[in-house]
């Protein structure tokens, strides 16, 4: 982890600390960016999105019935009972007074009519990818490339796969050479606050105005 990650998680507020300045002086605005988490259908979107939060993060999670067993493939996740059919939302401080919000986009193919909404004012986008299933990221790399959005490639490691290099799944997936592509565990506090930095980094050098 590097210096700027470690300085971070020292700043970041937990439910007993102190509250920042921008939330205790009214004078002082803080700069309010969004950052989009995107992927497919059970990536673990949800889970970054609540593993960085410093607020209980809003989850529009519903239950998995019958009715899309022809469409949500559960091959590769065979525990997962809910969905995610609207968006997630987070909030997380990385500096005095600059706040990240963070928008967590629904899965399946049939919620992708929801993302230009969500994308609107955006600074970036965190494209999940998981190696078992690296064709379902192709719709969210398609999707911000198109639009012309900075993004990052985290590639959600799970206990049971295998781990291959960065430099393979930017192969795999045809991620050009200048986009940062990442091996992370969504479930870690410390690898998806990296990630977000990453993102920032990423989206600052692509739009430095």
């Amino acid at each position: 982890m590097d210096s700027a990650a470690s300085e971070l998680l020292g700043e970041l507020p937990m439910e007993d600390e102190q509250l920042q300045a921008w939330q205790t002086d009214r004078t002082r605005a803080p700069v309010a960016t969004k950052i989009i988490v995107a992927g497919g259908f059970g990536v673990g979107k949800t889970t970054l999105v609540s593993a960085v939060s410093e607020i209980q993060p809003l989850e529009t999670e519903a239950l998995m019935t019958q009715a899309s067993e022809e469409t949500d493939d559960l091959t590769a996740t065979p525990g997962k009972s809910t969905t995610t059919v609207a968006m997630d939302f987070g909030r997380i401080t990385l500096d005095d007074d600059l706040v990240l919000y963070l928008f967590g986009t629904p899965g399946q193919q049939r919620f992708w009519f929801m993302w230009d909404d969500l994308v609107r004012g955006a600074i970036g986008a965190v494209v999940l990818a998981d190696t078992r299933r690296l064709k379902d990221s192709f719709p969210a790399l398609d999707y911000f490339e198109s639009c012309g959005l900075p993004y990052v490639v985290a590639v959600n490691h799970f206990d049971d796969t295998e781990e291959f290099a960065p430099e393979d799944v930017r192969e795999a997936l045809t991620v050009p050479p200048h986009v940062p592509v990442l091996i992370m565990d969504a479930r870690r506090r410390i690898a998806a606050v990296e990630t977000l930095l990453a993102l920032v980094g990423h989206a600052l050098d692509a739009t430095p105005e």
